[in-house]
């Protein structure tokens, strides 16, 4: 059973009332969407978090920015849990939730958008109305959040999502259609022997050269090296 909290180096994320509990490759998330900021100097000093959950990532990006952090939330529960989060961390000032339909959302626009949406599209549900939104896509197409993200982003801005392996080729076709590039493109691996479980993927408005490279969380029973520099700023025992 999951614990209540996940406790990092700078700040405390509770997850009691969230259906979607602190996952590895959503820290691995945060982390590489911080750092590709960093790294490409960007002028971010809007962000917004699209189903933002227990708060993890905006607060993952207020660590490492300067930038004023909204984030969106659907769920009554999860978004009361992203405020307490919110509340008790460093930068509470600079972050805010609403909770409401990213449809409904009018407070644009934002110089970096940021998504770990619902990851599955018509599988089999559950029992549990709260996982089933925030697990399943029928709540959010990615459609539909593209078509929001481009409301809401600036013209010159940038997006970053996490996607299962097998949507990626799908929101890749899906963005180049609607008029973006690929500018990154990780795939993540839980260790050597395993497929590619997940990517991680920006995009923006302006033409060039995409990145695309691979990460491996674990091998030999530990964290890799290149894990530990995306994570040790935040992971404790790193």
């Amino acid at each position: 059973m999951p614990n209540d909290y996940f406790q990092f180096k700078q700040f405390t994320i509770y997850q009691q009332h969230c259906a979607m509990k602190v996952t590895t490759d959503g820290c691995l998330f945060g982390a590489w969407a911080a750092a590709n900021i960093q790294e490409n100097a960007l002028k971010v000093q809007r962000i917004l978090d699209i189903g933002t959950g227990t708060g993890l990532l905006s607060i993952m990006l207020a660590q490492q920015s300067e930038a004023f952090i909204d984030a969106v939330e659907i769920d009554s529960a999860a978004a009361e849990q992203a405020k307490t989060n919110f509340h008790s961390a460093p930068w509470q000032l600079r972050l805010k939730v609403y909770e409401t339909p990213i449809q409904n959302y009018i407070n644009g626009p934002y110089d970096f958008i940021i998504s770990n949406p619902p990851f599955f599209d018509k599988d089999l549900k559950s029992a549990d109305a709260k996982r089933n939104l925030a697990l399943h896509s029928s709540a959010l197409s990615l459609e539909v959040l593209l078509a929001n993200i481009t409301r809401l982003l600036a013209a010159n801005g940038e997006f970053a999502i996490l996607l299962p392996y097998h949507r990626l080729t799908f929101f890749e076709d899906l963005a180049t259609a609607n008029g973006y590039y690929l500018y990154k493109k990780t795939l993540v691996q839980q260790t050597p022997k395993h497929p590619y479980f997940r990517g991680m993927l920006q995009f923006g408005c302006a033409k060039k050269e995409a990145i695309i490279d691979s990460i491996v969380i674990k091998e030999d029973s530990s964290y890799t090296a290149a894990f530990k520099d995306l994570l040790k700023d935040y992971y404790l025992k790193l």
